[in-house]
């Protein structure tokens, strides 16, 4: 069994998404609310796969003065998962360590591979919507005979990060991760798998090509994240064709 750790933010206005309300149509709040129906969603995807989920969470202390409130972010985490599974009671709830979203990844997957030795650990950060109980459940296919498994997403990022063998995390997540993930898996002679790609959610391009996906889908009455896709509809979010090419519009 897999133990996916999703790496989450309380979603406070700001802390979380915040290039989303810089280059797109929709608000701090409403991107905040965004935030919280794909991480609604992900949990969902993993509680209904072969995978072990694990919140991975910040102390007030680790989060900028602006955003800490009188709340534990925990608390917040909880209820989304309270709300978003049937039974929550199996969901593992543990703090970050670490100053930098890479040191965090690596601190939570070496301990659960050499400590807890798990026999494949994965990182993601919850705004992926597309990733499906299937894609899980087939990345831990891969994982039987892979080192590594990544599922690329635009620009050189990634939704998916798995590893039965850890590797060296410094540094690694950020800009053109994909790449570095691979690089660093070869310096450890480890092998790599890749799942097809998928949309991660944080800037408004990144939405202007997941609003037209996920609406396809509605109209081919395939599988869609329940909150990720009510958001989009109550919003009214599209892509139309602008005098600049394609445009994401909203009814907000």
């Amino acid at each position: 069994m897999t133990v996916i750790a999703v790496l989450a933010s309380p979603p406070r206005e700001g802390l979380v998404l915040p290039a989303l309300s810089e280059t797109s149509p929709l608000s701090t709040a409403a991107a905040t609310d965004l935030y919280e129906a794909m991480l609604a969603d992900t949990f969902h995807a993993i509680d209904r796969s072969g995978a072990e989920l694990l919140v991975n969470y910040p102390d007030s202390e680790q989060l900028p003065d602006a955003h800490q409130t009188d709340t534990e972010p925990v608390a917040e985490l909880r209820a989304i998962v309270a709300d978003a599974l049937d039974d929550p009671s199996d969901v593992r709830f543990e703090p970050q360590v670490g100053s930098t979203f890479s040191a965090r990844a690596g601190n939570t997957v070496t301990h659960l591979l050499r400590e807890e030795e798990a026999a494949s650990a994965a990182v993601i950060r919850g705004t992926a919507p597309l990733l499906s109980r299937t894609m899980i459940d087939g990345a831990a296919m891969k994982l039987r005979t892979n080192d590594v498994v990544v599922g690329p997403a635009s620009e050189g990022r990634v939704y998916y990060a798995g590893f039965t063998e850890a590797i060296d995390f410094a540094d690694v997540f950020g800009a053109i991760e994909l790449q570095r993930l691979a690089d660093r898996a070869a310096d450890a002679e480890l092998s790599t798998a890749f799942l097809g790609t998928s949309p991660v959610v944080e800037t408004g391009a990144d939405l202007r090509t997941l609003v037209p996906e996920l609406r396809a889908r509605i109209s081919a009455e395939r599988i869609v994240p329940e909150r990720t896709a009510t958001f989009i509809h109550d919003h009214g979010l599209a892509v139309v064709e602008g005098d600049d090419g394609l445009e994401l519009v909203a009814d907000q």
